[in-house]
């Protein structure tokens, strides 16, 4: 599977069979002065100088060695961490990350991250699986073994996919993220909201589940790229 070909896939569809955890939409109020501002929320996008960016407390960056790794992802969620190598049939697969309940804030939702490994890794990892498991008829999830595992932890992040358990709209996204760039609609329910500034493309869903996908705003093409179809502008 190449790597775009993911992110791509992550844009037009919600991923299945994750259970969450219901949120408010609202945000909490500060019961005191002191209280310190919540940190980490979807839409605390931190731009930096080098032109990479900041969200979730991980880096995103067109350069690798400047990107976090896959490693400081399990640190931040060690105890719902999970990584394998993901292949539909006939592709070579990528290695991604999962984290099923994410907080992120006072939000809560499903986290999946893709790593950047060349496909000769990919086809290691594959080769020495520990075991081969089934994500749904035909997807395979290939678990490292431990030495593997060690490695692929020091691969850097690619992208990340967020999806809230709450449902989200128009006006929410508009509060949260700003008016978008570009809105680019894809079928009759189905929008996608796109921020090249802040490598941030959110899909908008009244017949599935809401998806945020970030990169870093050098990579923000291969976003957009997929939607080839003109953007449509109420």
């Amino acid at each position: 599977m190449k790597k775009w070909e993911l992110i791509a896939g992550l844009l037009v569809a919600s991923l299945a069979a994750a259970t969450f955890i219901a949120l408010d939409h609202g945000e909490p109020k500060m019961s005191s002065p002191e209280q310190a501002p919540m940190k980490e929320l979807p839409w605390q996008i931190q731009q930096l100088p080098s032109g990479d960016t900041q969200v979730f407390g991980l880096t995103l960056s067109a350069h690798p060695e400047a990107a976090s790794t896959l490693g400081d992802v399990q640190r931040r969620w060690a105890s719902d961490f999970q990584m394998a190598v993901v292949a539909a049939p006939g592709e070579n697969g990528t290695l991604e990350a999962y984290v099923e309940t994410a907080t992120m804030g006072f939000i809560i939702g499903k986290l999946v991250v893709t790593a950047q490994v060349s496909p000769q890794v990919i086809q290691g990892f594959r080769e020495r699986a520990a075991n081969v498991g089934y994500m749904n008829s035909s997807t395979r999830k290939y678990r490292l073994n431990a030495t593997d595992q060690a490695q692929a932890l020091r691969s850097p992040i690619l992208a990340l996919a967020f999806i809230p358990q709450a449902n989200l709209d128009d006006d929410i996204v508009k509060a949260r993220f700003g008016k978008p760039a570009e809105r680019v609609r894809t079928n009759a329910h189905s929008e996608h909201w796109l921020y090249p500034e802040k490598g941030l493309g959110i899909t908008l869903d009244s017949e599935g589940k809401e998806l945020l996908q970030y990169v870093a705003p050098a990579q923000f093409m291969h976003l957009r790229e997929p939607l080839r179809q003109p953007a449509q502008t109420p």
